[in-house]
């Protein structure tokens, strides 16, 4: 299962706002580890932390087949994330981006693409809003 493109670039998008936040590297894993923990309260809300904590779940277990060094990353019952922000991004800049993409991507399928955006935008309200279009929505010339 892969993510659309936009959703990856949405991803891109949150994790370079992130990492810019933190003060490093454009897709760096603790930056994909920031906007998973920035996530999961409005989402734990919206569906529960069971909830929340099975589509983070199940998100983790497809990047883990595209990025094998997530292999030693968890979900914790809480829904938080153990290890990723620890993990060295040796070869494994995508990692975080895969993750993400793969959470949105899921919550897309679950909520909606609309509702999905709309959910990032209360959460970012600073992001390039130009790249918040509905997920597959193309821009028209």
């Amino acid at each position: 299962m892969a993510a659309s493109e936009s959703v990856r670039e949405l991803s891109r998008q949150l994790i370079a706002y992130e990492a810019a936040k933190l003060g490093c590297a454009e897709g760096n894993l603790a930056a994909a580890d920031r906007v998973c923990e920035t996530i999961r309260r409005p989402l734990s809300t919206l569906a529960g932390t069971t909830g929340f904590r099975a589509l983070l779940t199940r998100a983790l277990a497809i990047e883990k087949v595209q990025a094998p060094s997530l292999g030693a990353v968890s979900v914790k019952p809480d829904g938080s994330l153990d290890g990723l922000a620890d993990l060295v991004a040796d070869g494994e800049i995508h990692a975080g981006v895969g993750l993400v993409s793969q959470l949105l991507g899921l919550l897309a399928t679950l909520i909606g693409e609309r509702l999905t955006i709309r959910i990032v935008v209360d959460i970012w309200p600073d992001l390039d809003k130009s790249n918040t279009r509905p997920i597959g929505e193309r821009k028209h010339d």
